[in-house]
């Protein structure tokens, strides 16, 4: 049945501009975190790594959020419009399956944005005369358990859109959570904690070599897992106690 739903999912996807939403925002701080490096380059001394610290300070505080914000309001735009939800919530099918379905769409655009985010680095490494041999094998780790990380926030972010009739506002809400996730990072010291941190925790964002150490990945996976269980377990409640 969740397959099933899945790729009803994936259809109403099909067609969608999101597509399009993928592939250029990614590429905005792709180029102004290459352009920070290229401008501060006699103090990033590492080349991938320092390069790497430019583009997920700009990607995973501030642009990814948004476009998690942006995937999980559509999701949940495209229900509500001529009452889908309504018709949706009358099938004999457990919430739960409705919600993981949802999410696992939303996953799968996120992993497909990570894999695009890494490969603009590598193009944008090449542009700028790196000369070492690239980090694929950490990259794709970064990129892994960063999409890991999002889905956290974007569980979160479909039960928010599930209360919001304003397109605007949980996109809103999730840019925000990004700069608290900064906040959390830079200066709590609960970033692997909290929600909104755990892509840039995952991604290793801007201190790459101390940040998330193979001793942590099982801690950071089960924090995450806990989240998922926890947002999915309301998102259904949730959409148990919706009108039909």
């Amino acid at each position: 049945m969740l397959l099933q739903l899945y790729k009803a999912e994936r259809m109403k996807l099909k067609r969608s501009p999101v597509w399009l939403i993928f592939i250029v925002v990614p590429a905005v701080p792709a180029f102004l975190g290459t352009v920070n490096y290229l401008n501060n380059i006699e103090i990033l001394t590492s080349e991938w790594y320092s390069l790497w610290t430019q583009h997920t300070l700009f990607t995973s505080y501030f642009f990814l959020p948004i476009l998690l914000g942006l995937y999980c309001s559509y999701l949940m735009r495209i229900e509500k419009n001529n009452h889908n939800l309504t018709k949706l919530l009358t099938l004999p099918v457990s919430r739960k399956m409705l919600f993981l379905a949802k999410l696992m769409s939303a996953g799968k655009i996120i992993f497909l944005t990570e894999i695009w985010i890494g490969v603009l680095f590598l193009i944008s490494g090449k542009i700028a005369g790196m000369t070492a041999k690239p980090p694929v094998g950490e990259l794709f780790i970064w990129c892994l358990f960063g999409t890991l990380g999002a889905m956290v926030i974007e569980a979160l972010q479909l039960i928010i859109s599930l209360f919001c009739d304003s397109f605007a506002l949980p996109i809103g809400i999730s840019f925000a959570g990004g700069l608290t996730g900064l906040i959390a990072m830079a200066k709590s010291g609960y970033g692997h904690l909290y929600p909104y941190s755990l892509m840039a925790y995952g991604m290793v964002a801007n201190n790459n070599r101390k940040q998330l150490t193979a001793e942590g990945y099982p801690q950071f996976v089960l924090v995450c897992i806990l989240y998922l269980i926890i947002f999915t377990t309301l998102g259904a409640c949730i959409m148990e106690r919706k009108e039909v």
